[in-house]
């Protein structure tokens, strides 16, 4: 194990990398608690269909949110990769992977959303189509739990290498590990137990927190820390 060494090349490789951390936060978020999750009630397929004819932009622009999230994520897993895997390359490597298995699942994943516009928004000739795009809906936020899934794997290695790297403070590392926790849990709870999803869900509060607090330290880097 190596520690990462501070480089003004090194700096602006980490600073890049927390800019599109940002954009990843800022998009998937926005995409899913302000554009998306607005819309949709999976318990009424008829009111979804309803509030998304209404606003077709807004709805659209969610899927391009996450389109843009899922580049950035690609971007963000190579450069942590060449950050980190000084540090230990295998776990580096095993991150990057992880996360890009995240990426492509979530991007793909957008065509159930297209499926229930498509469905919603055209005369298709499906009976009952508004019930069958809220089935795409409902398969659309599964998807991303299980995008989430590999994403939890790739935030406790992060977690680990953040804590080996000795330039981070140890506490980002526990942070990350800690909400790898929280998605692998959530995720799990969404396909084996969604019952207890809602109550679970006030935990996703700790990804926000340590994911934000992790990316502006990377933000903030400077090569003689």
């Amino acid at each position: 194990m190596k520690d990462l060494m501070p480089s003004p090349a090194l700096a602006r490789q980490i600073r890049v990398a927390g800019l599109l951390y940002l954009i990843i936060i800022v998009a998937g978020l926005g995409a899913e608690l302000g554009l998306r999750g607005p819309l949709i009630d999976l318990t009424d397929a008829e009111g979804t269909g309803a509030a998304i004819l209404a606003a077709p932009v807004q709805f659209r622009l969610a899927i391009a949110a996450d389109l843009i999230m899922a580049l950035c994520d690609a971007g963000l897993a190579i450069l942590l990769y060449l950050i980190f895997r000084s540090v230990a390359p295998g776990l580096a490597l095993s991150a990057m992977v992880f996360r890009l298995i995240q990426t492509i699942l979530i991007a793909a994943n957008l065509m159930a959303m297209q499926a229930a516009w498509l469905l919603i928004s055209g005369d298709t000739g499906v009976v009952d189509a508004e019930a069958l795009a809220l089935v795409f809906l409902d398969l659309h936020g599964h998807g991303y739990d299980l995008g989430l899934f590999f994403f939890g794997v790739n935030s406790l290695i992060m977690g680990m290498l953040v804590w080996r790297s000795r330039v981070f403070a140890r506490a980002f590392g526990i942070g990350l590990a800690a909400a790898g926790l929280v998605y692998l849990t959530g995720s799990a709870l969404r396909f084996f137990a969604p019952d207890l999803s809602a109550a679970f869900a006030p935990a996703y509060g700790v990804t926000i927190l340590a994911e934000t607090a992790f990316c502006l330290r990377l933000l903030l880097h400077r090569a003689t820390t």
